[in-house]
């Protein structure tokens, strides 16, 4: 079977910096602050990264779109939102794509700061708005199911409006299987439901050897390590089984990780010093038309 014929790109959108003991949960703050220095308010940076697919056809592909600027001064500050612009749009511009480029956007699951940027900038007294006005959608049913129908507990990391105004553009597939109609060959998919109903990592099928985007799976470097979850886990347990098994699937063929919320490292590759301890092997720091 052909792979896809394409090149990649890490497009940085809006910074964070969240509480370390909520990133680092299950790791003592001795240990996970060799990791990220925390500063004065125990936050750690964070970034918001999505992953560009430029296919040889033209079209494309934007994998998730980090936290955006929707929020009001308020929000954004209670959640750490760095910078007040859409930086998403401007890394996008500056790689030659207006909002209107993109063909499709994947999204492994709607919280806020994986589906935030699909939003324009806040602005006083305007309704939210979408500011990919071609793209298609692509979700999986359990996150859909979620977004719609969030548990007390993660209500908050939802977008109210954001499901109602995907659903009026008559352009969201909400799949159940591991291929999409939208995206076609050269992607599949792999699920997760330790961190999020439905989470939905993609695989992508690149000659030299598949990368996935992990999302709140593995959330960067420090998070391949088996135990190494996140205080936003709903079922820890059941997260490290789940990163156990495609760890184990994407070293036996050569995979590699990208992570959204590294602030340092974009992309890697899988180590294993001994059967099951996994670590980050090679790393890229960019992607800048990776083929």
């Amino acid at each position: 079977m052909a792979h896809l014929d394409a090149r990649l790109w890490s497009v940085l959108g809006n910074s964070q910096r969240l509480d370390g003991l909520a990133m680092f949960r299950s790791a003592p703050r001795a240990v996970w602050k060799r990791w990220a220095e925390p500063d004065e308010d125990n936050r750690i940076p964070l970034a918001t990264r999505a992953l560009l697919v430029r296919e040889a056809s033209g079209r494309n592909v934007l994998l998730e779109a980090g936290i955006g600027a929707f929020m009001d001064p308020v929000g954004a500050e209670r959640y750490g939102v760095v910078e007040d612009g859409h930086v998403l749009l401007e890394n996008l511009s500056a790689l030659g794509l207006a909002p209107d480029d993109i063909d499709i956007v994947v999204l492994s699951h709607l919280h806020f700061d994986h589906a935030g940027g699909l939003l324009a900038p806040f602005a006083e007294d305007r309704a939210p708005t979408l500011v990919f006005g071609r793209a298609s959608y692509v979700v999986s049913e359990g996150a859909w199911s979620r977004a719609r129908h969030p548990h007390p507990r993660d209500r908050a990391s939802f977008i109210t409006d954001l499901p109602d105004l995907l659903e009026a553009t008559d352009r969201v597939e909400v799949v159940d299987a591991t291929t999409s109609r939208l995206l076609g060959p050269g992607y599949t998919f792999h699920f997760s439901q330790g961190h999020t109903p439905g989470l939905m990592l993609t695989e992508i099928d690149l000659a030299d050897g598949p990368v996935v985007f992990v999302g709140d799976l593995i959330p960067g470097r420090a998070w391949v390590h088996l135990p190494i979850t996140m205080g936003y886990d709903r079922f820890p347990e059941l997260l490290v089984d789940e990163k156990a098994d495609l760890l184990e699937d994407l070293y036996e063929r050569n995979g590699r990780l990208f992570f959204t919320h590294d602030p340092e490292v974009a992309m890697s590759s899988i180590g294993r010093s001994s059967r099951p301890r996994y670590h980050a092997g090679e790393t890229w720091a960019v992607l800048d038309g990776t083929s």
